[in-house]
C-alpha cells in the first residue's frame, strides 16, 4: 500500500480532523525512526498513517484495532502490516517483538503529548517547542490527563531510547509537518 493509498483509506474512514493529526503526527515520527535505523521509510510511514483508522468505526478496545484489521485485509494491506497495527494494542497480545513494533509503540502515546503542550504555549507552535517544556508539564499529573506517562515511559526503553531525547526526536519530526498539523501557530519557519 502506498502512503496516497493509506491516507485515502484514512480519509474514508476518519473525520475527526483531531485523529487526522494524530496519525499525521505518528506517521511523521516514524518517518524519523526509519530514517534513523535505515528502514523502509514508506512502509514505516503507511504503518504509523494507518494504525488508528478505525477508531471512529470502533472507539472501544473490544473492536480497536482488531475489527479494522479485516477492512485493511479486504483493501490487500500486507498482514506484516495487519500484525504491526494490532501490536500496538497490547490487548489483541500481538507481541512487540520487532524494531517496526516497538517504533509504533513508542511514537503513539507521545504525540498526543506534545501537540497538548503545543497548543498552551504562548507561540502554539512546534517551532520553539523544546523536550524540556514537555518535561515540565509532564510533572503536572493534571496536564493531558488521558495521556499514559507509564505507557510512554515503557514504549521508549522497549525502543532503547531515553525518553527525553525521543520526546526531542518525535518533536523534530512533528515540526517537519508543522502546517499539516495546524501547530505553527505565531511563529513562522
Amino acid at each position: 500500500m502506498t502512503r496516497d493509498e493509506a491516507l485515502g483509506l484514512v480519509r474514508e474512514f476518519v473525520k475527526n480532523e483531531g485523529l487526522v493529526r494524530h496519525m499525521l503526527s505518528v506517521e511523521a515520527a516514524m518517518r524519523f525512526y526509519a530514517e534513523k535505523y535505515g528502514e523502509d521509510v514508506e512502509l514505516w510511514s503507511v504503518l504509523g498513517l494507518l494504525h488508528d483508522f478505525d477508531w471512529e468505526i470502533h472507539p472501544t478496545l473490544e473492536q480497536h484495532p482488531q475489527a479494522g484489521s479485516a477492512i485493511l485485509r479486504e483493501r490487500g494491506v500486507s498482514e506484516d502490516l495487519i500484525q504491526d497495527i494490532l501490536s500496538h494494542a497490547d490487548h489483541t497480545g500481538v507481541p512487540r517483538d520487532t524494531l517496526r513494533r516497538k517504533s509504533l509503540s513508542a511514537c503513539d502515546e507521545v504525540t498526543g503529548l506534545i501537540t497538548a503542550v503545543a497548543l498552551v504555549r504562548p507561540s502554539r507552535s512546534l517551532y520553539d517547542l523544546e523536550a524540556s517544556s514537555v518535561k515540565k508539564k509532564w510533572k503536572d499529573k493534571a496536564f493531558a490527563a488521558g495521556t499514559d506517562r507509564a505507557e510512554m515511559e515503557h514504549a521508549a526503553k522497549e525502543l532503547g531510547v531515553e525518553l527525553w531525547e525521543h520526546v526531542g526526536n518525535v518533536i523534530l519530526a512533528m515540526r517537519k509537518i508543522a502546517p499539516e498539523l495546524g501547530l505553527v501557530g505565531s511563529l513562522q519557519q
